[in-house]
């Protein structure tokens, strides 16, 4: 993982940034079954896609593949079951390379990729997670694309919002578990239970973070919050309070979300642990994965 001299870990930028749109010319234009997204269940920036695609109804427009949850330093791999539909590649660096011979940078998931011209759309989650917002809303029912995730009144808090979540929390665990001196941890970890003490106490007054209203806001917050309690809290040394036992605001959102149609079909815990814990084995050498799953999502709202 990438360091400075310090120990400070440093997450590099992604490189694919096109978009899908409507206007004439448009490279890259919206067609029902033209694109498909490349995901690991275990990454919480490709489980953002998954679950924007799921919340609207885009399972018959944007086809899936997933690979294996164990990432070595050849990358992500097509195994054990885990296929590359398109291509029978058989690890995602295969793709990068399809996209352009001449790619140097790192081979992350997600991956939005276009079949017709054979090529990487994009590979920032959060541009993909826009994109699957309003991109395909012709194709869609009038109650799935009427589903706005980002509205034009909300978009500057969610904006302010997504800025100091990712910070704190969906890098900030990142930062924590991924220093490698005690001085880069020691800065590391109070911001980052701030930031959740924060999440709890809006939770507390609304039912979501922004307007009250489910948005991208929530989505890019919530794969990392129900990967804390079985990851995070002990893989990454996150471990002065937990979502269980500590925010009941925080557990009450993440369930509510959790409960909607097809969201628990994006959760994947088995395979979540096994990603950090057997992969990782910097953090984890012996590869033991830990038996607890973390809070019961499905259990009833109360």
């Amino acid at each position: 993982m990438p360091v400075d001299k310090k120990g400070f870990y440093v997450r590099p930028e992604t490189t694919f940034r096109s978009t899908i749109s409507s206007e004439p010319g448009a490279q890259f234009a919206p067609e029902k079954g033209r694109y498909h997204l490349y995901i690991s269940y275990g990454c919480p920036w490709a489980h953002r896609t998954l679950l924007l695609r799921a919340l609207k109804g885009l399972e018959g427009i944007i086809t899936v593949d997933a690979v294996h949850w164990f990432l070595d330093e050849r990358g992500w791999q097509f195994t054990d079951g885990y296929t590359d539909s398109l291509y029978d590649t058989k690890f995602i660096k295969e793709l990068y390379y399809k996209a352009n011979p001449d790619y140097v940078g790192r081979f992350t998931v997600p991956i939005l990729w276009d079949k017709k011209t054979e090529t990487i759309v994009n590979n920032e989650s959060a541009e993909i997670v826009r994109i699957l917002n309003t991109a395909f809303n012709d194709f869609l029912t009038p109650e799935n694309s009427s589903r706005d995730f980002y509205p034009e009144p909300l978009r500057a808090e969610i904006d302010q919002v997504n800025q100091w979540v990712y910070e704190t929390i969906n890098n900030g665990v990142y930062k924590v578990g991924f220093s490698t001196s005690q001085e880069a941890y020691d800065q590391h970890i109070p911001p980052l239970f701030d930031a959740l003490d924060k999440i709890e106490a809006t939770l507390g007054k609304d039912d979501y973070l922004v307007g009250n209203t489910l948005t991208e806001a929530d989505v890019r917050a919530w794969t990392s919050i129900i990967r804390f309690d079985p990851v995070y809290h002990t893989h990454f040394k996150c471990n002065i309070k937990s979502i269980e036992k500590d925010y009941p605001n925080i557990l009450k959102w993440a369930r509510r979300i959790y409960q909607l149609p097809g969201v628990a079909e994006t959760v994947d815990m088995d395979f979540i642990k096994k990603g950090y814990y057997k992969s990782d084995v910097k953090n984890n050498p012996n590869g033991v994965v830990p038996a607890g799953n973390g809070p019961n999502l499905a259990q009833p709202i109360v």
